[in-house]
């Protein structure tokens, strides 16, 4: 290859914005790599991480070829192997434990390293030959399964507004969300709504950086996030705004639901919340008579014991009012719902059924797993009560296999590590969670090394395991062609070939889009209230002693991938624990001291920063940092309970009760 071209791709990561980029490739070498200007979304504007990826493409700690355990389960000590090596060894392993303790015995745990539908989690990648063989299904439930199974009980889907409406809006509830850390595309949205007059709200535990280019920072009390709403709703009702109209014709369970709100005035929502009395009149008072209003609520408001009814409660919020009638008004949570491509699995390639394993029970499930595979996931950093599933890793009956990047502390504990593309180096189909665009991925460079795709690798292990169904060996264009064939009216117009020539392409739904303006996508076309007793759950750590620990989103790391950067490292600085200034006194604890975070689960180390970001009973550290770069070995997420949210099965990474103590 020679010249210089430009390669249109898609951010792969698990972020709402999946931008759409242009990759200039000079003489076979990636040389650059920047937003896509054309794209209405993205705007030519890339995150602080991303403006990175080429730089970690080329990491020196990247994995280029199959690596075969050669010391003690997590040591990290390797050897380089074939890949025909590797193959036989898995393939070998595979089927040995399939004939003596049964596929289900074999747990392929994908996370959400790439949202692709071809390479990532959210397709077809490796399931149709795990059916083949009759492994566990895996349930990919730690992100959002809270919040999406609340919407669908209210709404009959968890897709809302198009968060591009929000430059309609008159008043924005940033709900949980931190925009400019997790999604910041949407800003310049809520910025033209500012600058025809709207207002920014930001309700979050923790001052973000979102929190202070907003209006008005309201610090809610975790987990207390539908009393909120049921109490703003109060406000409403006593003001006579609630939409009638909308109500009769498109709601069901508001006479029930009408009476749960009056259980919550101003008074009582505030005691409940820790929000000043006037603060929830004020503002429910610009929510009864500003029209439209649009809500931004994304995953961490669903992390604790009441997500799912939270998010269902919210979304109840502009039923009441009828903002779902209004371009500009609703509530933007995630639009993979308004995606309908054919995402075909085979499931007729199982010969009979098998449980399902979900990924926030890790730990828990680990004992009665024979093979664990991995790929695009990091669990002993990113799941639930890490020291259990250390402690599980270390035996020497499970078989680990890691498909990675870089030798993470999964890896450490694989005894077969095979070397995975990154998405510069591969195909892939991509749909954004906080847009309404579909996006093609081209590979611009070839894979360095002995790289190979996800789907490449499955296609060889099928081969090398003797499976002959002609699925399992499509390429990555015929599974692209698969995808789009459902003849969804959304798609309608969009081909591969169009997606590959013009690198993105917006679904085929109006623009602006009010998706419930005249009814929603469940059996009785109307949405459903909660019912009566049903509007709020309290978190696990309601009315218990210590500190209720936040685990936010890192403005250097997305998850824990970037984790080994060493200038996003440098500036994401040793790790900290947010202390308000009266819990610090109470605790003797200085700013800048070293402690141990900790409960019955386990803890971390950290450096105390007091601080009035954090309301007194609020501590925060922020996620993403590899356990093996922390001090002490271990982060967050030893500390958090192997729990299950209301609904979903959603994990509960903001709902942990902690204590400080210096170390």
């Amino acid at each position: 290859m020679s010249g210089n071209l430009q390669v249109l791709g898609a951010c792969p990561l698990d972020c709402p914005d999946t931008c759409s980029w242009v990759v200039t490739v000079e003489n076979g070498e990636a040389v650059k790599m920047r937003g896509n200007p054309d794209q209405p979304y993205t705007r030519g504007a890339l995150c602080v991480k991303v403006n990175r990826y080429l730089e970690h493409t080329r990491a020196a700690d990247r994995i280029l070829h199959p690596l075969r355990r050669t010391g003690p389960k997590g040591s990290g000590q390797f050897e380089r192997i074939s890949w025909d090596e590797a193959l036989d060894e898995i393939a070998t392993r595979l089927r040995s434990i399939a004939d003596e303790h049964g596929g289900e015995a074999i747990w392929p745990y994908n996370g959400t390293g790439s949202l692709g539908y071809v390479q990532g989690c959210e397709g077809v990648a490796g399931r149709r030959f795990w059916n083949m063989l009759g492994a566990s299904r895996h349930w990919l439930n730690i992100c959002s399964s809270a919040g999406s199974s609340g919407l669908r009980r209210a709404n009959g889907t968890a897709g809302g507004m198009d968060p591009e409406n929000f430059a309609q809006s008159k008043l924005i509830l940033l709900w949980g969300t931190n925009t400019l850390t997790s999604g910041h595309h949407l800003w310049k949205f809520i910025q033209d709504a500012r600058a025809d007059g709207a207002h920014v709200v930001a309700i979050d535990p923790i001052r973000t950086r979102t929190a202070d280019q907003a209006d008005e920072h309201i610090a809610i009390r975790p987990g207390t996030d539908a009393v909120l709403a049921l109490g703003l709703l109060n406000v409403v009702l006593a003001e006579g705004t609630q939409d009638e109209e909308y109500l009769a014709a498109h709601t069901e369970g508001w006479d029930d639901f009408r009476e749960e709100i009056l259980k919550y005035p101003v008074e009582r929502a505030a005691e409940i919340t820790g929000i000043p009395a006037a603060t929830v009149h004020s503002l429910g008072m610009r929510l009864a008579h500003t029209r439209p209003t649009a809500i931004r609520a994304t995953m961490g408001i669903q992390r604790h014991a009441g997500g799912g009814t939270a998010m269902r409660t919210i979304t109840a919020i502009p039923g009441v009012t009828g903002d779902w009638r209004h371009p500009g008004g609703g509530v933007a949570y995630s639009t993979s719902d308004h995606v309908h491509f054919t995402i075909d699995t085979r499931e007729d390639l199982l010969a009979q059924p098998v449980r399902t394993l979900a990924m926030t029970r890790l730990a828990a499930e680990l004992p009665s797993v024979k093979c664990l595979f991995v790929y695009g996931a990091n669990p002993l950093a990113s799941t639930s009560d890490t020291n259990r599933i250390r402690r599980e890793m270390l035996r020497e009956d499970l078989f680990t296999v890691v498909m990675e990047h870089f030798p993470t502390d999964t890896a450490d504990h694989a005894d077969i590590v095979l070397p995975a593309t990154m998405q510069t180096e591969h195909m892939d189909l991509h749909a954004g969670y906080g847009h309404l665009y579909l996006l093609w991925n081209e590979p611009a460079v070839p894979p360095p090394g002995e790289c190979l795709s996800t789907t490449e690798t499955f296609r060889r292990l099928a081969e090398r395991m003797g499976m002959t169904e002609p699925s399992l060996f499509d390429t990555d264009l015929e599974l692209a062609e698969q995808l789009l064939s459902s003849g969804h009216p959304s798609l309608e117009g969009i081909t591969l070939d169009r997606l590959r020539k013009e690198g993105w392409v917006r679904m085929s739904y109006p623009k602006p889009f009010a998706p419930f303006a005249d009814g929603f996508p469940t059996r009785s076309g109307r949405l459903r209230f909660p019912p009566p007793g049903k509007a709020y759950v309290p978190p696990y750590s309601a009315g218990k002693d210590g500190l209720t620990l936040i685990t936010p989103a890192a403005h250097t790391f997305l998850n824990t991938i970037f984790g080994n950067n060493p200038e996003l490292r440098r500036r994401s600085k040793e790790p900290v624990v947010l202390v308000n200034a009266a819990d610090a006194v109470a605790r003797g604890l200085a700013d800048g001291q070293r402690v141990r975070v900790h409960n019955a689960n386990g803890e971390f180390l950290a450096d105390v920063e007091i601080s009035d970001r954090v309301a007194a009973g609020v501590v925060a550290s922020p996620k993403g940092r590899w356990p093996k770069f922390s001090p002490g070995g271990a982060g967050p997420n030893a500390v958090v309970d192997e729990r299950d949210a209301d609904m979903g099965k959603g994990a509960v990474y903001h709902d942990n009760i902690v204590e400080l103590t210096p170390v």
